[in-house]
């Protein structure tokens, strides 16, 4: 079900804002891959500086923490996807010498970006092993959980196809 809260009291659109990453969960088609795809471009931009990336991994992850609760009682609706947000830049992360890419990105660098893309996606709807078994929790750290689980395990296997390819 993708459950909409419009129209919420004014109290309460600050959590559905953070928790649909400023509406792009809003998306009829794939909200889950919109809102990912929303979180590429800054997750592109803070590429530059992982550093910068990590901390705002933390600050969507404690974000959604917050905000999931309050939107929609701890449930998983369609259309929230700050968890995407944080598991992506995560799986960001993985990208070899992301120090180092070029900018504006070049096509070597398009191509991890698009694998990481691909990588997240594949493990955010499949959930296999301990991504599933966050997602069974029902509650905010369940839905934060999955994606960060599954971003770590993108941002690993990255990791490794970097090893293994240069």
């Amino acid at each position: 079900m993708n459950h909409r809260p419009w129209p919420a009291p004014a109290a309460s659109r600050l959590p559905v804002l953070v928790a649909s990453f400023l509406g792009s969960g809003f998306s009829r088609v794939a909200p889950g891959t919109f809102g990912t795809l929303a979180a590429m471009l800054p997750g592109i931009v803070l590429c530059r500086q992982p550093w910068m990336l990590c901390a705002a991994i933390l600050l969507a992850s404690a974000a959604g923490l917050w905000a999931i609760p309050r939107a929609s009682g701890g449930a998983d609706h369609g259309w929230i996807v700050i968890d995407e947000v944080a598991g992506i830049w995560i799986t960001l992360l993985g990208i070899p010498r992301l120090h180092s890419l070029a900018w504006p990105p070049t096509l070597p660098s398009v191509l991890w970006f698009v694998a990481a893309f691909a990588m997240f996606r594949l493990l955010d709807i499949t959930k296999p092993g301990p991504v599933g078994y966050m997602d069974r929790r029902h509650d905010a750290v369940g839905v934060m959980g999955d994606d960060i689980v599954a971003g770590l395990i993108g941002c690993l296997l990255l990791r490794l196809a970097g090893w293994v390819i240069l």
